[in-house]
């Protein structure tokens, strides 16, 4: 029995290692929802390879109590007369070879490993697993969703999130890990959020390695940190009551009571100065009250996460009513005359089209298939050399009250999260056969266009505002294809998200949703060639689901008799 489980081991290894070989080698997996499925087979099969493991113990286990309850009962019996008992010759015999020879076999059974199987197996596939960069990664990828959904920390944790299908609940280490990755990077914000939900939970009757101590000791200094030293003296109270004799607790204690004593020292000779004033300050103009924010005042950001939430502005009655729905062949290309496409108007200045029921669930499988094996973190053009290069990851504070006085990294954020691959017309007549149909809609030159990106979003994926189009002040944008300026952008939708993942024009405040099948258009550029600077747009943060996307960025040269230049700067 022994041999044969060690036998089936090494196959369970080869099993393994040809999974493997699926696996990209790439890090960065939060990146990519699409290569992380990866990791759910390669668990899938440690999983199996761990009951293979249990069920070779539990067998050895139990021929060794099969052994002990045959001695049991055989002392049992022979010790009651150990002279008759030995008086058989048999029985005689019998205990010699036991104690010879059996019990030799008993003592190699009990130290055979049969643990080499297993662990070969995980220690090979460990070279694959996820990073501490791809763990730290899809943490503040859950606060970023919750900064931009406005999510309390309760319902992330009890998985409440809207388009679920499979619910799951964070365990008190689950919000201990979050809120430790926010405090390593001086987010003290978002340390307090986290701290206190698993505080909430411990209290809550939910059993946990980590202690109330633990969480108060880190809740109270991220409070202090954010300027509240009233409420980080009463979380510092509460921990001396579950550990008197904490010593950094102890000495916050002392530290936090005379911050307060001197705070109310300096407001009460703030108001001794005040009345040394007299009537003074009578005498001065009534503040005038505040005029309404226009909405062009409003920071980027905001707006940008007002219109990820369906919040912001909102098209007037007037502008809705020219928007329209039509059947279009795109003055009666021959491939769309007998068989015209849906067209819908999403928005209209800048003038954004949908294209529904546009491309096949065949198409979008394959166009998938090709692209999985050759994800990479995605690229952006560099504004500076034009270079398309990889897009940065850079994950940081969100709030005033979280400042790296190091760095200064206040409003610094995570530019894009997705990984994407590039796709040719030589590589599959599939590809080809999409390319031309972007032509006979758009009545544009392909020739010169980039290939056929497509894009899949990680945990909490997004991309923030940009522009697609080169600026004057990038006069090497895209220098190194020789085409010209990207003159416009048509992006297809290869999935549904359940929740979040929408296009937005934050300038203008236009929301483009998701939806599979589909795809938008807009020009960049004017006919004159000027930059229509209201289409810089974003990809907001998923919130659920899995958003696949694939694009084509179409460029000037080949244009000039398809899309004359005019007169006017703005037409």
């Amino acid at each position: 029995m022994m041999l044969s489980f060690r036998m089936e081991l090494p196959c369970c290894c080869l099993l393994l290692l040809s999974c493997l070989q699926s696996l990209s080698a790439n890090n960065d997996f939060f990146t990519s929802i699409g290569q992380m499925t990866d990791l759910l087979y390669t668990e899938k099969d440690l999983v199996t390879s761990l009951k293979d493991y249990i069920k070779g113990e539990e067998s050895k286990l139990e021929r060794i109590k099969q052994w002990a309850d045959k001695l049991d009962l055989l002392s049992a019996t022979a010790i009651q007369d150990p002279e008759g008992y030995l008086g058989h010759p048999v029985n005689a015999f019998k205990l010699m070879k036991r104690l010879n020879t059996e019990w030799g076999d008993l003592e190699s059974l009990v130290l055979s490993d049969t643990t080499d199987g297993f662990i070969s197996n995980l220690t090979i596939q460990r070279q694959h697993f996820p990073t501490d960069e791809d763990q730290t990664g899809a943490a503040k990828a859950l606060l970023r969703l919750q900064d931009t959904y406005k999510l309390d920390a309760n319902t992330i944790s009890t998985g409440d999130l809207p388009g679920v299908k499979y619910k799951s609940l964070m365990t008190v280490e689950d919000c201990y890990e979050l809120g430790k990755i926010a405090y390593s990077d001086v987010d003290y914000y978002h340390t307090e959020l986290w701290m206190a939900q698993g505080l909430k939970q411990l209290e809550q009757g939910e059993e946990s390695t980590i202690d109330k101590v633990t969480l108060l000791d880190y809740l109270s200094y991220s409070i202090y940190q954010q300027g509240d030293i009233h409420r980080a003296l009463e979380y510092t109270k509460k921990l001396l009551e579950l550990d008197p004799e904490h010593q950094r607790a102890k000495g916050n204690l002392k530290y936090f009571e005379f911050q307060l004593e001197k705070q109310k020292k300096d407001a009460e000779d703030g108001t001794q100065k005040e009345k040394d004033q007299g009537k003074r300050d009578t005498t001065e103009k009534k503040e005038k009250p505040k005029k309404k924010v226009s909405n062009h005042l409003i920071p980027e950001r905001k707006k940008y996460e007002m219109l990820c939430r369906g919040e912001g502005i909102r098209m007037t009655p007037r502008r809705q009513s020219r928007l329209f729905c039509r059947y279009y062949d795109n003055n009666h290309n021959p491939m769309y005359v007998l068989a015209p496409v849906k067209q819908q108007d999403e928005w209209d200045r800048p003038y954004i089209v949908r294209y529904l029921d546009i491309i096949s669930d065949k198409e979008m499988d394959k166009v998938k298939q090709l692209a999985k094996p050759r994800l990479r973190r995605a690229t952006i053009s560099n504004p500076i050399t034009g270079v398309l290069e990889t897009a940065p990851y850079r994950i940081s504070k969100r709030r005033a009250t979280v400042h790296d006085p190091l760095t200064g990294k206040l409003t610094t954020a995570q530019y894009r999260v997705s990984k994407s691959a590039w796709l040719t017309g030589y590589e599959d007549p599939m590809i080809d056969k999409i390319n031309q149909r972007i032509e006979d809609l758009t009545g544009l030159e392909m020739d010169t266009a980039e290939e056929l990106q497509v894009a899949n979003y990680g945990v909490g994926g997004q991309y923030e505002p940009h522009f697609d189009f080169g600026r004057k002040d990038e006069p090497d944008a895209f220098k190194e294809l020789g085409t010209g300026n990207r003159i416009a952008t048509w992006l297809f939708y290869m999935s549904d998200v359940a929740a979040g993942g929408a296009t937005v024009f934050p300038d203008v405040g236009a929301a483009v949703w998701p939806q599979k099948g589909t795809a938008v258009f807009w020009y960049n550029l004017f006919p004159s060639g000027e930059g229509d600077y209201s289409t810089r747009h974003a990809a907001c943060p998923v919130l659920v689901g899995n958003k696949w996307v694939s694009n084509k960025w179409i460029h000037e040269r080949g244009q000039e008799w398809r899309r004359p230049c005019a007169l006017n700067e703005t037409e």
